[in-house]
Order: C-alpha cells, then structure tokens, then sequence
C-alpha cells in the first residue's frame, strides 16, 4: 500500500484508510465484536495504517473496539478519533466548550488505550463557541502530548481559515465523491492553499457507488440511509445513471465500480485519503485494490465529464443534520 502525507504535516498514512463507524453504528446492527477486531487487523496486514472512528460512534463502542483491535500494532498505525457531541442532552446536542473537549479527550484517550491521539477532529463546528477557542484548546492538549494532530470535520472555509490561523490544521474530512463534489468549488482550494491534507468520508456514497443497491433495496430500520433523501427509492432510480456510467467504465477496465470510484478520488490530489468502510472481508480486499489502480488523464477526463452531465437526485442530509455542516 502506498502512503500519503495529509498536506504540510509529518503525518504520512496509507493512501487508503479504514473508516470504522460501520462496524459498530449507523449501518444497522453493530457487527460482532470479534469479527470487528478481525476486519480491523486484515486492514493491517493489508498495509492500511489509517483508522477513523469517533467518540459518537456507538457512542462509546466503536473507540473501544478500535482501541483493542489495534493495540498490538500501535507503533505503527493512526488512530483518529473526534470530538463535539454532549452526550448529557437527548438528541446528542454539540459541545465545543473547552472544558468539555479536555473530557472527551480523557475518554478516547482511556476507551483507545493510548497515551496520544495521532489526529483529533472537531466532529462538527459548534456555532456557540469561537472556532479560535476551540483551536486554542487543542493547541493547549498538543502540547500536554495529548494529541499530535488537530482536523476538523464538514466546516466551512472560513472556519478553516480562523482554525489555521491558531492551530495548524493537519486534515478535513468531509465527504466527497463522484456524487458528492461540492468541495471541489472552495473547499479543496482553500485547504490545498494552506497545506492541509483532505479525508473524504464516504468516497462510495454511503455503497450506493459500489452497484449493489437498487430502487428495491431495504434497509435494517436502524440503518441511518433510512432517513437520507438521496436513499429514497425515487432518487435511487434516478441516480442509477451515474452507478451504469461508472459500471460501464470499470467493465473496460476490468475494475469494479467501488474500486474506479476511488482511484477517481486518489487521482484528484496527492494529499487525498479516502476513508471508505465495510464489514465484510472481500469488500475490504476489493476496496484496497482500488489503490491500485491508476487512471489516466484521459480515463479522468472520462470520468469527470461524463459524470458531470448527471444530475443527482436528493440531498444529502436530512434537514436537522444539513444545519450541522458548512459553517
């Protein structure tokens, strides 16, 4: 697997993580603790040195399955955890307060089993506290050795900026795609402008981009596509365009979709690493092949044109949840 360096930092990782949200929340039920550990160490005896989970995730369960499932490898992956969610208030409301950051911390520090987070996010930009507070904790826990690398999630640029400004941003992650390309007008020219390095969360499109789900497709009822107004059975007919036109193309190239989908985002920039997820063995095998794979200009030319002239069909967020990003 070859390695990345997330934009100016030091911190170089394999050019294709692992998100780790999947296995324990979001897509229906948690997956079986053991078969978690396992897929976790295949990841690393697959080269992926990258791991993103989050405090939320579960909330609680995923850091401690990460935390267990890496722990004999420790010196040579990144773990990356985030903040922001206060768990006292139903549903989860944001806290970026910094003495409610200094807790969380503690937390993922003892559900990791570690001594330093590698990358620490900001999970969303909470509008009550100054961005500038919220950097200037960070930078604080940077130097106790709490943490080595301050991100941020789904902010928008001027919250970047205002961030930067105080504590150098290693990452964003926010999600980008063949059907998700909205970063591309502002926000991957702003961070690329301050050498700060870009994770996309679901580089397949929540698996819509793999070719395996349909208009008829169910979802388990605690599957959060279930509320997603691009997942709408209506949308889903009306954005199979753009799985047939990435299916037609990874045909010719003896590729799946999944694995074309990616090698797009790994083309786009060297400071690029996507974080896709899975539970499953052969899925995590399929997706690291797509780093594999190399496009040329023209397969990019291709690809970026012809999937440019789809337009695709649904938000993607619920409404409560859209009011969480871009701020």
């Amino acid at each position: 697997m070859q390695k990345r360096r997330l934009g100016n930092s030091h911190l170089e990782v394999s050019a294709l993580g692992l998100g780790c949200m999947g296995l324990s929340f979001g897509y229906g039920p948690a997956t079986d603790k053991q078969q978690g550990i396992a897929l976790i160490r295949a990841a690393v005896d697959r080269g992926v040195t990258f791991f993103d989970t989050a405090e939320v995730y579960g909330p609680f369960t995923n850091e401690e399955l990460v935390g267990e499932a890496l722990a004999p490898f420790r010196s040579q992956v990144v773990i990356a955890t985030k903040f922001g969610f206060d768990f006292s208030k139903q549903p989860h409301g944001l806290n970026s307060r910094p003495e409610h950051i200094k807790e969380a911390v503690e937390g993922s520090l003892k559900r990791l089993g570690v001594e330093s987070i590698d990358l620490l996010y900001q999970h969303r930009v909470d509008p009550d506290v100054p961005i500038e507070e919220v950097a200037g904790t960070v930078k604080e826990l940077i130097r106790e050795g709490k943490v080595k690398h301050f991100g941020l999630s789904e902010a928008g640029v001027q919250t970047i900026r205002r961030a930067h400004a105080v504590q150098p941003v290693t990452a964003l992650q926010s999600e980008y795609s063949l059907w998700w390309r909205e970063p591309e007008a502002e926000v991957i020219p702003t961070v690329e402008e301050l050498g700060i390095g870009f994770v996309p969360f679901s580089p397949l499109g929540k698996g819509f981009l793999t070719g395996k789900i349909d208009p008829n497709t169910t979802f388990d009822k605690s599957d959060f596509r279930n509320i997603v107004p691009r997942f709408t059975p209506e949308a889903r007919k009306a954005n199979q365009a753009l799985v047939d036109l990435l299916g037609q193309i990874a045909e010719r190239r003896k590729v799946t979709p999944a694995q074309l989908a990616l090698a797009w985002l790994l083309a786009q920039k060297p400071w690029i690493v996507p974080i896709p997820g899975t539970t499953k063995l052969h899925r995590l095998e399929e997706n690291l092949g797509g780093a594999a794979i190399e496009l040329t200009a023209d397969d990019l030319r291709e690809i970026t044109s012809a999937a440019s002239k789809i337009e695709i069909q649904g938000a993607r967020y619920p409404e409560h949840l859209q009011r969480l990003v871009g701020r």
